[in-house]
């Protein structure tokens, strides 16, 4: 089956969950955080590697950011197969997937945060259209028919070692032999192999957390990128935990220390482009004119 094209197909003449759509400014969701550093989460954990001025800009001064389509799309597809797992397994085929996509969208759409996403109904259904197609490659990376959740949308706070770390997991799996597996939903695109360990960051923190609450180690952590369609896996032991535990213990210390100091230096790169926050960074301030 392709499941392109169908995606394409059975989007057609459902046109309820993609109409005109309205204009308000978008708001972003809400960070939980405070000055202190009481809770951190593996993804801003991970804005502070990348940068600790986009962190500031993030987490302590909580500035506005424009959702984008691509935000929309992976909060949507991430509910419908969140819900794809409700269905008994012979119902959990490609056409479902879809209707639970289109219903996820008809509930959100009205949110406030996506309201002016589209110029016009039509541009609102092509991202549809897209949205779905993409979708339809999960069916190339699992058999849902076969998988029996443990845990979906998982919400997690630890304390470890003094620090409370907090994050939201996709799935858990068990396996036959008893063994957990993490899993975690991309919508965006796969990065190449050799760059494919960084993205593993917020999985190995939460495999941490799953160790502190259960007491059980897990075996793998997966991500599974819809668009490419491609999986990465990597194997989790008491070990690499252990290491994983060292590194957010010292990321904390730095982010605490940065607090204390009020210093957050821009670490200027290629992904500037895509922050919504360029424009009010110190790092391209422009020099004033003499």
């Amino acid at each position: 089956m392709n499941m392109q094209a169908s995606g394409l197909s059975v989007f057609r003449g459902h046109r309820s969950s993609f109409r005109d759509s309205r204009h308000v400014v978008s708001h972003p969701v809400a960070i939980v955080t405070t000055m202190s550093l009481q809770t951190l989460s593996p993804s801003r954990a991970g804005d502070f590697k990348t940068c600790p001025q986009l962190f500031k800009f993030r987490a302590i001064d909580r500035l506005p950011e424009p959702t984008t389509i691509y935000q929309a799309r992976g909060t949507t597809a991430h509910l419908a197969l969140e819900r794809l797992y409700d269905l008994p397994a012979p119902e959990r085929t490609a056409e479902r997937l879809y209707e639970l996509f289109r219903q996820a969208w008809t509930e959100l759409r009205d949110n406030e945060e996506y309201l002016e996403l589209f110029e016009d109904s039509d541009a609102e259904r092509r991202w549809g259209m897209e949205s779905m197609a993409l979708l339809g490659n999960y069916f190339a990376l699992e058999d849902p028919t076969e998988v029996s959740p443990l845990h979906r949308e998982l919400n997690m706070l630890e304390q470890l070692d003094g620090m409370a770390i907090r994050g939201i997991l996709d799935r858990i799996d068990e396996t036959a032999d008893g063994d957990l597996v993490i899993l975690d939903y991309k919508t965006g695109k796969a990065p190449p192999e050799r760059y494919a360990m960084g993205a593993f960051f917020a999985l190995k923190i939460y495999a941490l957390l799953v160790r502190k609450r259960t007491g059980r180690t897990p075996i793998e952590v997966r991500l599974l990128y819809l668009n490419g369609p491609t999986m990465y896996r990597l194997g989790i032991d008491d070990s690499k935990l252990d290491a994983v535990e060292r590194a957010v213990r010292a990321l904390w210390d730095r982010i605490d220390q940065a607090i204390a100091e009020e210093r957050f230096p821009a670490n200027p790169g290629p992904l500037c482009d895509w922050c919504s926050f360029k424009d009010r960074c110190p790092a391209w301030a422009r020099s004033p004119e003499t």
